[in-house]
């Protein structure tokens, strides 16, 4: 039997713990808090600027296309939110109008970008994931609310595109704006874009697991996952989610039909889906770049090359309406095509496949024309398309073949659209998800995951994408920590081994002295010292030029005048990360080395190249000793 002391000791070890929890959980919240509730405000305006869009660019098109061209693209996919608002389209089809509409659309686009934001061109996620890498996260104010008007006027008036790339920059653009009022390291801000890059998709395409893993996935080109990024962005995207689908609803964005596997068999045709898959991204991606290249060698105002791009497009719609007698539905490879995957998918078996793989071609050579010559858009969309219509014709080619492999060719259409942008994009596991989320389509998981994972290990290495990086190591944004990694076993004693004492300066040293002692070594920098070797600070070579500037007061100015007593000191166990640290906090290229913080008796000089010389030794080292 326990006696009451025994007892209460007993109570008092088992809540010993709390505490501890309370004070550990502080201080993380401390480090996450301030990142996930910034995350909640970019998904809240992620969602609000994904409805704006969404209003903008299918008011633009029924107007643009439907009221003045007579073309309405139907069916629209089933989760898409009708606008009550906007009129019936009464006018009768005016194809030679499809030659006109795009071309005004693409000339006020140009103009509109190209005087504004020359950076808001193209498709936008790409601009994101260049400004994760190279710019810190920078993106200007006005990139968003450009980006807005001129995607909508592009995709509204016929120019082949997606919405993601355009509502990913704004949300990013948000995110950059805000990590900048509230002066936010760089590295906050590179994932602050990035949230709101994956919280537009989210909103977008109903997709907030996707939105979540594709904005920590898209950075590379790799199988390699962002892991800063992944946890604040599921936040924004349960948000954006949220906002958007309460003014949308909540349906997927394609319906679709009870579809599963239901057999290992069936993993052969899907095979030969990857391989055609693969064949498609590959003509993608070289006939998109293809056509930025020819776009930028054009002898023309780049002003002025996206009407000349929206004019071919409209080109290639009206020459496969003609060429098929008048079928409407191949042109959807204007605008954003989604009834031809929502048809394809409803009617699996009364489309024709020559048709499906006529938009599937024609789509890859809009989406290059448009994009490639400065229109604003996205090129998720349209892979949707390309892949959805193209996965679409071969089922229905490998229906007639075996029925039994192949029952239902409309299950070729949704993990065609997943595997096509994994091996086009180098993003299998956030493109397995999002065409799942989309479509609804959770009993295709299998397949679509098989699909994937062998069109990202088949397809080769170039990507939709130009600005991903191959890896953490590779990008811009990481090399700090990569150099910190290298040098964080060497110490800055190595350094003053058999070292010649440095010259040093006196408090009251007067300027002539000072620039003789500057002339007699090869430091630009001189420690200040007292009479018995005590660090007080240190003079810099710029300071010294700008008083010699004036000759009047020469002979008044002393060491301790142009000192500085703010500099941090190094010690002989910091390690080369560190110095590397201090290099940048005290703006110098040559730091004084002390035997430590209290005493601070000057034993040495360190300089910046010799660090950086230590660290390409122990790079090539590393690289020699890995071939070898």
């Amino acid at each position: 039997m326990n006696h009451p002391a025994e007892e209460s000791n007993i109570s008092i070890t088992h809540f010993s713990w709390i505490p501890e929890f309370v004070r550990l959980g502080q201080k993380r919240f401390r480090t996450q808090g301030r990142l996930l509730g910034l995350s909640i405000l970019v998904g809240l305006v992620a969602g609000l600027g994904a409805i704006a869009f969404y209003i903008a660019t299918r008011a633009a098109e029924h107007y643009a296309l439907g009221v003045i061209g007579g073309y309405d693209a139907v069916p629209h996919p089933a989760g898409e939110a009708a606008i009550s608002w906007l009129p019936i389209i009464s006018a009768p089809f005016r194809p030679w109008l499809l030659l006109i509409i795009p071309t005004v659309g693409g000339l006020l686009s140009g103009l509109l970008v190209y005087t504004l934001a020359p950076e808001a061109e193209g498709h936008g996620t790409d601009a994101v994931i260049d400004a994760y890498h190279n710019r810190q996260g920078e993106i200007r104010p006005r990139v968003p609310l450009v980006k807005i008007i001129a995607s909508a006027i592009t995709l509204g008036t016929g120019g082949s595109g997606g919405r993601e790339g355009p509502i990913a920059q704004i949300g990013a653009g948000f995110g950059s704006v805000l990590a900048n009022l509230l002066r936010l390291r760089p590295a906050e801000r590179r994932i602050l874009i990035a949230v709101g890059m994956g919280a537009g998709i989210a909103a977008i395409f109903r997709a907030p697991l996707a939105g979540a893993l594709f904005a920590s996935e898209v950075l590379y080109g790799s199988p390699e996952f962002e892991p800063e990024v992944i946890m604040p962005a599921a936040i924004a995207s349960v948000v954006s989610y949220c906002t958007f689908g309460a003014y949308s609803g909540w349906s997927p964005l394609f319906s679709m039909p009870d579809l599963a596997f239901t057999s290992p068999l069936q993993l052969g045709p899907y095979f030969i889906l990857v391989l055609f898959m693969v064949l498609l991204a590959m003509l993608y991606t070289r006939t998109f770049y293809g056509c930025v290249g020819a776009f930028r060698r054009l002898p023309l105002p780049r002003h002025f090359r996206p009407a000349v791009g929206a004019l071919l497009t409209g080109c290639v719609a009206l020459g496969l309406y003609y060429a098929f007698g008048g079928e409407k539905q191949v042109l959807s490879v204007l605008a954003f095509g989604y009834n031809a995957l929502q048809n394809a998918i409803n009617s699996e078996t009364s489309v024709s496949a020559w048709v499906l793989l006529a938009i599937a071609l024609g789509k890859i050579l809009t989406t290059g024309l448009t994009i490639g010559s400065g229109g604003s858009g996205g090129v998720f969309g349209p892979s949707m398309v390309i892949g959805g219509c193209g996965g679409g014709a071969l089922g229905l080619l490998l229906h007639d073949w075996w029925p039994w492999l192949v029952p239902h060719p409309a299950s070729f259409v949704i993990v065609g659209m997943a595997g096509f942008f994994a091996a086009a994009a180098k993003t299998p596991f956030s493109t397995l998800i999002i065409v799942s989320e989309m479509t609804g389509g959770y009993h295709l998981l299998l397949p679509a995951l098989w699909v994937c994972a062998l069109a990202f290990i088949l397809a080769d290495k170039q990507s939709i994408y130009s600005s991903q990086v191959e890896s953490r190591s590779r990008s811009a944004a990481h090399r700090g920590a990569y150099v910190r990694q290298v040098l964080s076993g060497v110490r800055v004693g190595r350094f003053l081994k058999n070292a010649v004492p440095p010259l040093t300066l006196h408090p009251n040293d007067p300027l002539g002295a000072v620039v003789k002692q500057l002339r007699t070594t090869a430091y630009s920098v001189l420690p200040v010292v007292d009479d018995e070797n005590r660090l007080l600070g240190v003079v810099n070579l710029d300071e010294v030029h700008l008083a010699a500037q004036a000759a009047h007061l020469q002979p008044l100015i002393l060491a301790a005048d142009l000192m500085r007593s703010d500099v941090t000191p190094l010690q002989p166990s910091d390690q080369l990360d560190r110095a590397l640290e201090l290099f940048v906090e005290n703006d110098l290229v040559a730091l004084p080395v002390v035997n430590d913080l209290q005493r601070r008796r000057l034993i040495g000089m360190v300089r910046r190249f010799e660090v950086a010389s230590e660290y390409l030794k122990h790079v090539h080292g590393a690289r020699k000793d890995g071939e070898q």
